[in-house]
This record gives structure tokens, C-alpha cells and sequence, in this order.
């Protein structure tokens, strides 16, 4: 029997979110008998749930604190220093990083580490837009064009991400794929017994967002985009499945300003939630591929999402849901055309759901993983 090949991943947090499902995924689909993989992570703030302990229970992880989403001299000196130890000890043939702290830390460990390992990262999104002022965003541009000179295969999650990170001068073409996340279809109830089940009103109108409520997600626009339908009189709820650090103070204006909406808090049934929904939104100023939408086309639902990040490899506009503006008035536009037309919410959710069939398959996210590991032992 061949020798397995070793491969490391790194990632900051598992939080969940998109990184964590996809990197899950990756330690549970790769061929065992081919690859010897382990996952080296940090610890989720306590604002945040972690999925290795609410959905991913099954996976094994190496924790190393300091390694989280805050940025503490003291405790990255800390984190930096473990991820050195631990890749000697380890001895990977490929290690591939994940989100921008792992990124950093990661792949400088492994080069001081000096072990020969391939150096992978995934570009799950991008921090050059709507995350830092204009010279941190120079500086985070700075940190990752010296990386990606040391960086083998350079991933990027859509082809917006890549085209942005290109146009800021980070890699060269020849470096990059793009590798569409990949789920599992969800195998679900019909709808109305999936509404019986989770008590919601059989004859409303349901637009669902999930996420975590941060400033990158814009909650405040949605809850304007709430709003709007209540001064338009249109007959729609929406159920929110997230938390996050604006959590409460969402649920506060909503409660002031008695709007239709319904708070339900980190969830694992997010299949069923999207198959009991009518509409799905997403309100963010900046996005990689966001899985929830690919959930939600899975479950067959209209989109309504701005045209940022790299939403327009999920939603076809006009053809599976509509790509908008950042405006609130904008989305609630589309919003309301949806909620009074089930034929064009039906014809673009069908639309929608052989799309994410096509081009988001777990089968397919794992293929391309699996070659380009190959690649990278090959070297």
C-alpha cells in the first residue's frame, strides 16, 4: 500500500460559518486510504457557537490558543510558535491554510519550520472590502503579496474573489484555481409538514436569512428591509437563524419598532428552515461564496442578495433570484415582487436548485481537493 499523503489544515476558528463546513467537510470526504489528514484550529470567541461542538462533533482537531480570530501580539507570538511545533512534529507533505489569521501564521510557520511542505490557501473571502480603513487594507495587501510569492496553489472560493485578489496584485493567474464549496443535497419533509413541525403559519410568507448578525452582514439593512415591507403592507415574516455580537441589539429595534420578525438563534436544522421558507436574503456588504445561499438553493428558494463578493456565482440575476443593490429600498423591491408571485418564486427556485446541483456538489469539491493535494506531492 502507498504511503498516505499527510496533509495539514489550518484554520483560525471553526465558528460556524462557511470555512468551518467546507474544511469539516474536507476532513470527513477525503479518502482516508489516501490521505492521513489532521486539523489544527483555534478557539471561537464567545460570542460565536463552534462547530466542531454543535454540528461537527464527529471531527478531531488540534487546539492551539491564541490561534482565534483576535489579534494579541502576546497570544499570536503564542500561537505562532505552537503551529511551528506542531508542523515538526507532524512532518505534512502538504499544508493548507484557511481564512487570513491561519493564512499569515501558517504559512510563516512553515517556512521557519523549514520541513518542504507544499503551501496551499484558500481565499474563503477577502479583506478588501468593508473589513479595514484604507491603511490596514494596504498593509493586509502587503502581508498577503509576500505570501503568495511563497505559496504554491492559491484557491479561491469564486471568481470575483480571485479576479479582486489579482487586481490588487496578490498571486499570479497561474497560481490560482477556483473551487466552488461543495454540500451534501439535503434529504427533507415537504413543506408543510416541516412548518407543523417547527410551528410556523402555514399560509405566511416566509424570507429567511441566516448568518452571523456582524457588521460585515449588515443585520441593520435587513431589519430596514423589514421595515419597507411594513410601510409597503406586504404580507411577509422573516426568520433570522444566527447570532453574533449584534444579536441583541437586532432583537432590541425589532421589538421598538414591532417588525415581522423572528429571532431564532444559532440553529443545526438550517435544511429544514430553508425548506419551510419561501424566500431566502442575504444583506452583506461583502461576501466569498456564502453556503447559506447555496443551502438555500438546494431547498429550491428564490434569492435576493446584493451584487458583491462572489454571490454572482450562486445567483443567476433574473434567473434564480435577483442581484440588487446594497440599498435597502432595492431589496425590498425584490423582496415584494417575490411574495406576490408564487409561479415566479417556483420557476426561480427550480432554476436555482439544478444550478447548485450542477456547480455545488460535494462530489465535486472533493474531486478537485483530491487533485490538487496530488498535484502538490507530485512536485
Amino acid at each position: 500500500m502507498a504511503e498516505r499523503i499527510k496533509v495539514m489544515q489550518i484554520i483560525a476558528r471553526m465558528n460556524v460559518g462557511g470555512p468551518a463546513v467546507i474544511v469539516a467537510e474536507l476532513m470527513r470526504g477525503l479518502d482516508a486510504n489516501h490521505f492521513n489528514q489532521v486539523l489544527i484550529t483555534g478557539y471561537c470567541d464567545e460570542t460565536e457557537a463552534d462547530y466542531l461542538d454543535v454540528v461537527a462533533t464527529d471531527i478531531k482537531a488540534t487546539r492551539i490558543a491564541g490561534l482565534g480570530r483576535s489579534v494579541s501580539p502576546v497570544a499570536d507570538l503564542k500561537a505562532f510558535v505552537g503551529l511551528i511545533r506542531t508542523i515538526k512534529k507532524f512532518n505534512p507533505d502538504v499544508i493548507h491554510t484557511h481564512t487570513a489569521k491561519a493564512g499569515v501564521l501558517g504559512r510563516l510557520a512553515s517556512i521557519i519550520a523549514g520541513r518542504g511542505a507544499v503551501r496551499i490557501h484558500t481565499f474563503h473571502g477577502h479583506l478588501l472590502h468593508g473589513y479595514f480603513s484604507g491603511w490596514k487594507t494596504k498593509l493586509v495587501i502587503g502581508i498577503e503579496k509576500f505570501l503568495a510569492a511563497r505559496t504554491t496553489y492559491l484557491i479561491a472560493i469564486g471568481n470575483q474573489v480571485k479576479s479582486d485578489l489579482l487586481a490588487a496584485g496578490i498571486g499570479k493567474p497561474s497560481q490560482y484555481s477556483v473551487f466552488f464549496p461543495g454540500l451534501l443535497e439535503p434529504q427533507t419533509a415537504a413543506k408543510a409538514a416541516i412548518r407543523k413541525e417547527l410551528e410556523l403559519d402555514p399560509q405566511m410568507i416566509y424570507c429567511t436569512f441566516v448568518g452571523r448578525l456582524t457588521q460585515i452582514k449588515r443585520p441593520d439593512r435587513l431589519l430596514d428591509v423589514a421595515s419597507e415591507m411594513v410601510q409597503r403592507q406586504v404580507p411577509i415574516h422573516f426568520l433570522i437563524a444566527g447570532e453574533g455580537e449584534l444579536f441583541e441589539s437586532s432583537k432590541a429595534r425589532s421589538r421598538a419598532e414591532s417588525l415581522p420578525v423572528t429571532f431564532l438563534g444559532w440553529r443545526k436544522d438550517i435544511g429544514e428552515i430553508f425548506a419551510a421558507s419561501d424566500i431566502a436574503i442575504l444583506t452583506s456588504d461583502n461576501e466569498g461564496i456564502p453556503l447559506t445561499l447555496i443551502q438555500a438553493a438546494q431547498a429550491g428558494l428564490p434569492i435576493v442578495a446584493p451584487a458583491v463578493g462572489s454571490i454572482a456565482d450562486i445567483v443567476i440575476n433574473d434567473k434564480t433570484g435577483y442581484l440588487t443593490s446594497t440599498q435597502a429600498s432595492a431589496m425590498a423591491s425584490a423582496v415584494s415582487a417575490l411574495a406576490g408571485d408564487a409561479v415566479l418564486r417556483n420557476r426561480l427556485g427550480a432554476a436555482g436548485a439544478t444550478h447548485a446541483h450542477e456547480y455545488f456538489s460535494l462530489k465535486r469539491m472533493l474531486r478537485d481537493h483530491t487533485d490538487i493535494y496530488n498535484a502538490s506531492h507530485s512536485k
